[in-house]
């Protein structure tokens, strides 16, 4: 039986520690996953001299060293670009790897996979086979509801560490802002939304979130400072001001919410600067003309 065909045999309905480990007697490597952070989530408890795999077994996550040398080495960028899988080779590493993407139910990269070959080299049924694996795991995050709720809060800690000024570099962290990118084409849009203060306003913030949340799934979402963010893609054929945010019954309208929104762009990384277009703009409409809801950057 082929090593593909074994992983495949492997009953994931017993959780992702087991598939690991089970994977392990298979393809005969350390096998590790953990999410776009460098944050450990799961590994199979065997020895290895790899020195990566002792950091990342160690610490629970890798150095901002190892960050750099990943970015350096072009490893965040063939990850972040990988359509299945990448086989990460280096002089400088102490043995080969194999990553893949871990997905959830509404398909957001929720975690990675490695398999590092510090027991044996790679042979030519090993990309299969781990590639079959990631395939089982990110069945097990689809029906799982930490990692449901973890592809949601993540997409809102990434948009905080944008607007923050945490992420910055787009070598180093490509495949974190990669995320928010999923399922987007052609320009960008963010909007602010303006919730009617309330004695818990933060309260207020998050049920608002979820609400849009549900009602515009292929939107990205987080609470940041008093607004809700929302980004948003020109793909979306229904993205006409006028009859997106007007029809009657919108949540915007039933929910006394207000709407700034920022002028197109397609860099993430000057999310920023058009986030302050966007609240500029409803801060200016509300104060010009409080029959609008829906105020645009010029």
């Amino acid at each position: 039986m082929s090593l593909s065909a074994r992983i495949k045999a492997l009953d994931e309905g017993r959780g992702i520690q087991y598939l690991l480990d089970a994977a392990y007697a298979v393809l005969q490597n350390p096998i590790a996953m953990f999410d776009t952070p460098y944050s450990l989530k799961a590994y199979t408890d065997v020895a290895s001299d790899d020195p990566l795999w002792i950091e990342l077994i160690t610490t629970g996550t890798f150095s901002m060293e190892t960050q750099q040398f990943f970015a350096s080495e072009r490893f965040t960028e063939a990850v972040a670009n990988a359509d299945r899988l990448a086989i990460l080779k280096s002089p400088k590493l102490s043995y080969d790897r194999i990553s893949c993407g871990i997905f959830n139910g509404e398909g957001i990269w929720v975690s990675n996979l490695v398999v590092v070959a510090s027991n044996k080299p790679f042979g030519d049924e090993d990309p299969e086979a781990i590639e079959a694996l990631a395939e089982k795991m990110s069945r097990v995050a689809s029906n799982d509801v930490f990692y449901y709720t973890y592809g949601r809060s993540f997409h809102q800690s990434i948009i905080r560490d944008l607007l923050d000024g945490v992420i910055q570099d787009p070598v180093l962290y490509a495949p974190r802002v990669q995320i928010l990118y999923d399922d987007f084409d052609d320009y960008l849009y963010v909007a602010v939304v303006d919730v009617p203060q309330s004695d818990n306003h933060q309260r207020a913030l998050e049920q608002f979130c979820s609400l849009l949340t549900s009602a515009y799934p292929s939107f990205k979402f987080a609470v940041y400072a008093t607004y809700i963010v929302m980004i948003m893609s020109s793909k979306l054929r229904f993205f006409d001001e006028k009859l997106f945010f007007d029809i009657p019954s919108n949540p915007f309208k039933l929910n006394n919410l207000f709407v700034g929104i920022s002028s197109s762009f397609e860099n993430l990384y000057t999310l920023r600067e058009h986030y302050d277009k966007a609240v500029a703009a409803l801060i200016e409409g509300k104060a010009s003309d409080s029959s609008q809801r829906v105020f645009h950057s010029e």
